[in-house]
């Protein structure tokens, strides 16, 4: 049986059917602490101390589960089957019996410690302890006491082990479809830059040529002219130049290199210093790892809404948040108290760098998100740029191994 990874901490948002095991556990523990407590002897106040300690350690044990390392892993689950055995030994026997439900959670853990025949091995061992106890519950070890929990265990863990295995088949294709995704988006990207290259650098440096040419022909005859024609070869090859580190710009964010993207946009909101606006950033949620290619658009497309906002709105203040709250999109979001403007004009908007919004949109739009703008004269501006992580996050690992 392959080895399941237990997660330290239940995911966000969510109660994952792994935690089940977990819960009962718990549920089984907390339930004899009431029962001894009514019971109210001095044995049972003798045994709350000790399963206190069972349930701390079997919760302090998954919360520092990559911690305790495969070494110590082994040597905690001992101690926990010696803490149960040892209660249920002690324990009265009409609430001992509740306390064989613990060998579920405990195999369970076993099937996330080892594998193969090891994992087997662990299983049955401790199927004897829970026929071990029964017997010393009842007072007696017939068929029909032991076989029904006993087969109970082994088919759950049967069913735990197909359903782990079954998770891990569709991570991995849903890991292979976010691969693909990734390459048809790198080879979009490389579609559009070619047709950038084509519309932009490839036209200007035919139309420069094609006027050295004409330079090289009226030279002798009119330098005047020739000269003039220099001057444009060398104006164009400017914003050639211009254009070209533009685009070498989008295609490697240097500040995406070695920082994530929430440090990559705290440092461009502290670096915006030029302008009179007052730039805040904050974050939202648990930051997480993203892909490049989505976290270079959001962080071109805060550019852009944070350049709007200081140069062209004549904002006082700008806060800029980065959103992780939901497990299946991030947002950046951008609001000014600037000047504003009418969304819906068809005219050009003065609060627009460029092609600013419509190109925003276009980048956005290419990897599944969308750009929000809301605003009106005198009222500021709010825009919202999202990008779904669904891909990301089913392709992610469930636990660490």
């Amino acid at each position: 049986m392959p080895a399941i990874a237990a997660p330290a901490v239940l995911h966000r948002g969510s109660l994952s059917p792994r935690r089940l095991p977990d819960l009962l556990f718990l549920a089984v523990v907390v339930g004899g602490v009431v029962r001894l407590v009514d019971l109210n002897s001095a044995l049972c106040w003798k045994l709350v101390p000790l399963i206190t300690l069972l349930a701390a350690g079997y919760v302090g044990g998954l919360a520092l589960w990559d911690r305790l390392g495969r070494r110590v892993r082994p040597l905690w689950l001992g101690a926990l089957l010696t803490l149960w055995c040892w209660i249920s030994w002690e324990m009265p026997a009409p609430t001992a019996s509740a306390y064989a439900w613990l060998a579920l959670p405990l195999a369970i853990l076993a099937l996330r410690m080892f594998t193969g025949r090891t994992a087997v091995a662990v299983v049955g061992v401790i199927t004897v302890l829970l026929v071990l106890q029964i017997a010393r519950t009842f007072g007696t070890l017939h068929s029909e006491l032991v076989v029904p929990p006993a087969a109970a265990l082994w088919v759950t863990v049967a069913l735990y082990h197909a359903q782990q295995r079954l998770l891990g088949e569709l991570r991995r294709t849903r890991a292979e479809l976010a691969r693909g995704q990734r390459e048809a988006g790198r080879l979009a990207e490389r579609a559009r830059i070619a047709r950038d290259l084509h519309d932009t650098l490839a036209q200007e440096l035919a139309g420069s040529r094609m006027l050295l040419q004409a330079a090289d022909r009226d030279f002798d005859r009119r330098p005047d002219l020739a000269r003039t024609q220099v001057r444009a070869v060398v104006d164009a090859l400017g914003a050639n130049l211009a254009e070209t580190r533009t685009i070498i710009s989008d295609l490697t964010p240097p500040a995406l290199e070695h920082d994530d993207l929430s440090t990559a946009l705290r440092t461009l909101c502290a670096r915006d210093t030029a302008t009179p606006s007052r730039v805040v950033f904050r974050t939202e949620g648990e930051p997480g790892d993203l892909p490049r290619d989505r976290a270079a658009a959001l962080l071109r497309v805060a550019q852009g809404l944070l350049a709007n906002a200081c140069e062209h709105a004549r904002a006082r203040h700008v806060w800029v948040t980065l959103d992780f709250r939901d497990d299946t999109t991030v947002t950046v979001e951008v609001r000014d108290d600037g000047v504003g403007f009418d969304p819906t004009a068809t005219t050009a908007n003065p609060c627009d760098r460029g092609r600013g919004l419509p190109a925003g949109r276009e980048r956005l739009d290419a990897l599944g998100g969308s750009l929000t703008v809301r605003s009106a004269p005198g009222c500021g501006t709010l825009a919202r740029a999202s990008l779904p992580v669904g891909a990301l996050a089913l392709a992610g690992p469930v636990g660490h191994r």
